[in-house]
Formats: structure tokens, C-alpha cells, sequence
């Protein structure tokens, strides 16, 4: 017959029959924890612990009553759970010491830290000239992101992804637009109106001499149809052909004249003078892009600034986004030794920074279904394992400094977006219920 009690019952009896000792005896059983009401949810593992708890000190209680020296393993403070917590007088008259010592902590800006990081303002109202709903303001800080001595004075954005012709992409992405990707106009209106995006990027890859070479004229009318379709300011980008990108850019410049787009973008290896005319000539902001070198970013910046002549508060620098392993690594690190700088006095690098996180979905461990390394461990659902690599991409590069995110996937863009917002202060943290993680839906 089988005959349940609690450990606390064995105690007692124990405790009545004055045992002194026990020779040849085992004590042998299963223990049950009682977790009943509580159900699948977060209080679970509180409550695990807390049943875990109460067998060990039970049991150390048993074993003290046995004659093992529990006391001398973890201290004469050692009582059962629920025991209450020693004062303090309790504390100092054990201890001899009749107070804590008194201390303060302070902390004060960091001396080094002497210059601002430059304003930027993409969008323009009607108030400004332009047909925005409202404009967006990057920049403007004194001290690494979410410092404790230093006011942010801009959150973080999220400029959400369209092109004008449907393209190849992960399947968890394209699920999301399937229904619109043969219209840009209407996939702009998603991401604003469904997936809360900060700003629209229309990619003109279409432009492109191998793909189908549209002409400049006609790209041009993708950029005035997302216009009139959604009031957020925009990102204009060509197709990344050298050749074609400068008279792609000059042309959107011009129909978008008045609503301080961001022209994406200009580089060392393509014609950025052109570029940049277009972009004061029409009221625009320019990206000044590089590709993970300080020294080639400190240079397109001084060209832009002075061949040029773009005003500080038109540049906005693109450093590279690496999204995989070292390549994350170097990412982060070149953005936040350009922040650094900035900071310090290089007015060559005291620009806001974006960060192309969409490559996030380039690296094959965020879209490959399994690994195709013989022998490899299973990577994963790629549903899950996709976005996740997107959200962590951004937020590491958050910390770094990064001001604006170009992204893709829903799901990537609520998370980053509630996180950053949670620590820069607009948005209260909310409990979050991770209960229902194993079947919920992305």
C-alpha cells in the first residue's frame, strides 16, 4: 500500500519519537509538487521554485534532526520556508556592527563628450511646403543611446520596405504582402496603416539596366503615386546599379520636390556630386553610405560637405549593416566608433546613422528551412528564426547608436520598435505573457 505525506508530517514524527539515530534505514519515495491553478503560464516557473525550495529546506531540516551538520554547511541562520527575514537590529546585534555604512552613488556626463550629434529633419507638412502628416527628427544627442546622464531627444524610427516590382524574398516576408506586391502605392499603405511604420522606403530596383531598365520618367511616377498614397515621409531609393542610380535619384528628386525625402543613396563609387545637386537643388536630405570602413565614411562625408556643399543637417550617414556572427560584430562596432567620434569632435562624423537591418534576411540562417551543413544541429522553425534575427540585428545596433531602421517583417518592426520606445521612455514596459510562445503565430 502506498501512503503519501509531506515532508513537513516526516519531520514531526520524527521530531515526537525523540529519534536520536537510524541505522539501516532508507528513505526512499517520489515527491510530488502541487502547482495546481496555476496553468500554463509565466507564475509557473515561480512556482516550481517555490516547491523546489520547500523540499530542500525541508530535507535539510530531516538531515539536522538526524545529527548531520547542516548548520555548519549553510550557516545558524538556516530555517524552514516562510521563516521570516531578520531585522535589521536583529542583523546588528548577531553581527556587532550597529549600522551600515552610509554611501551615495552619482554619476555625471562624460567629460570627453562635447559635441552634438546634428539634427536631421526628413518630411515636411503643409505648414513647410510639403504634404507629410507629420515630419521626423533624428539625431540630436549628447551621449550614447538610453544613457543615464543624457537626454535622447529623438526616439528611434522604422522605415518599412516596398519596391516597385515584386521580388525574390524570404517566405515568412512575402507572406505579408503577397496581396500587394504588384503595387507599390497599395503596399505602402500596409506598412503604414496595418504594420505602423514611421516612413515608407520605395526601392526603384526595376531601374536597373539587368532587370528591366524603366526609365527614369517612369520610376519617377512609383515615387508620386506612394506620395499621394500615404502621408509619412519617404526614403527614395535606386536599384544600386552605379550607372543608373544618379539620373534615377535626379528624376524622384524633382516630382518629390518640397516633402524632404531621404535620397538612398549617395557612395564613393558612383557619381555623388550628381546626386547631391539633385538632392539641395529639390530640398531633399542625402544618404551618405559606406561600406564598413570609418575613413571611407569620414571622407564621403567631407566631400558631400564641402565638394558639394549639402548643409549638416541634410546628411545622414548609412555605415553598412552586417547581420550575421562577426559581420554583426564589426557592424556594431564601426557604428559605435563613429558615434564615439562624434561625440568627441570629429565633425566629419557627427551625423545620424541607418542602418540597413533588412540584410538581416540576407545571411541564410534567417530564411534556409534546415542547415546545409552535413552533421549540423537543427537550426530551427525559420518563421521564428528569421524575425528573430531581424529584431536582434536592430536592437544590437540600437545600443550602437543607430537612429533609423529600414526593415521588413511585421512582427520585426513591432518588437524593435516597442523595445526602443520602452527604454527611451514613450511607451511604458508592459509585462509580457510568453505563455502561449510554443503555438503562437508569425
Amino acid at each position: 500500500m502506498t501512503k503519501k505525506m509531506k515532508l513537513s508530517d516526516l519531520t514531526e514524527m520524527l521530531k515526537d519519537l525523540d529519534v536520536e539515530a537510524l541505522e539501516g534505514v532508507n528513505i526512499e519515495g517520489d515527491i510530488e509538487f502541487d502547482v495546481s491553478g496555476v496553468g500554463l503560464d509565466p507564475n509557473l516557473s515561480y512556482a516550481l521554485g517555490y516547491e523546489a525550495a520547500q523540499v530542500s529546506f525541508h530535507i535539510a531540516n530531516i538531515a539536522k534532526l538526524l545529527g548531520y551538520p547542516v548548520d555548519q554547511l549553510f550557516g545558524a541562520s538556516m530555517g524552514a520556508v516562510g521563516q521570516e527575514a531578520p531585522s535589521a537590529e536583529g542583523i546588528a546585534a548577531k553581527t556587532g556592527f550597529s549600522e551600515l555604512a552610509s554611501s551615495s552613488f552619482e554619476v555625471s556626463p562624460v567629460k570627453e563628450w562635447t559635441h552634438t550629434i546634428e539634427e536631421v529633419t526628413l518630411g515636411a507638412t503643409s505648414s513647410d511646403g510639403g504634404s507629410r502628416g507629420n515630419t521626423i527628427t533624428l539625431g540630436g544627442e549628447n551621449a550614447l543611446p538610453y544613457y543615464f546622464d543624457a537626454e535622447m531627444p529623438h526616439r528611434n524610427y522604422v522605415t518599412m520596405d516596398v519596391f516597385d516590382l515584386p521580388i525574390s524574398m524570404a517566405k515568412s516576408v512575402r507572406t505579408n504582402y503577397e496581396d500587394v506586391m504588384d503595387d507599390p502605392a497599395e503596399w505602402a499603405k500596409k506598412v503604414v496603416n496595418e504594420y505602423n511604420a514611421d516612413m515608407v522606403t520605395i526601392h526603384l530596383v526595376s531601374t536597373d539596366p539587368n532587370i528591366e531598365d524603366t526609365s527614369a520618367k517612369e520610376a519617377s511616377k512609383v515615387v508620386e503615386d506612394v506620395l499621394q498614397a500615404v502621408d509619412v515621409p519617404l526614403v527614395i531609393g535606386g536599384s544600386g546599379n552605379p550607372d543608373k542610380d544618379p539620373e534615377v535619384l535626379e528624376k524622384a528628386a524633382e516630382v518629390a520636390e518640397g516633402e524632404r525625402a531621404l535620397l538612398a543613396s549617395a557612395s564613393l563609387n558612383l557619381d555623388y556630386e550628381r546626386i547631391a545637386k539633385a538632392a539641395t537643388d529639390y530640398g531633399h536630405a542625402i544618404l551618405s553610405w559606406t561600406q564598413l570602413e570609418i575613413n571611407a565614411q569620414k571622407e564621403l562625408n567631407r566631400k558631400l560637405m564641402t565638394q558639394c556643399n549639402v548643409p549638416r543637417d541634410s546628411i545622414l550617414m548609412d555605415p553598412t549593416t552586417a547581420a550575421l556572427g562577426y559581420g554583426l560584430d564589426y557592424a556594431y562596432t564601426n557604428m559605435e566608433r563613429i558615434r564615439l567620434a562624434g561625440l568627441t569632435g570629429d565633425d566629419e562624423l557627427t551625423f545620424p546613422m541607418s542602418s540597413g537591418t533588412t540584410n538581416a534576411w540576407g545571411a541564410r540562417e534567417s530564411w534556409m528551412k534546415e542547415s546545409p551543413i552535413q552533421n549540423d544541429s537543427d537550426w530551427g522553425p525559420r518563421e521564428y528564426r528569421g524575425p528573430i534575427w531581424e529584431i536582434s540585428t536592430g536592437l544590437a545596433l540600437a545600443l550602437a547608436g543607430n537612429d533609423l531602421f529600414m526593415m521588413m517583417h511585421p512582427t520585426s518592426v513591432q518588437v524593435l520598435k516597442e523595445t526602443t520606445q520602452s527604454l527611451f521612455g514613450t511607451k511604458e514596459a508592459e509585462d509580457i505573457d510568453i505563455s502561449n510562445w510554443i503555438g503562437a503565430e508569425v
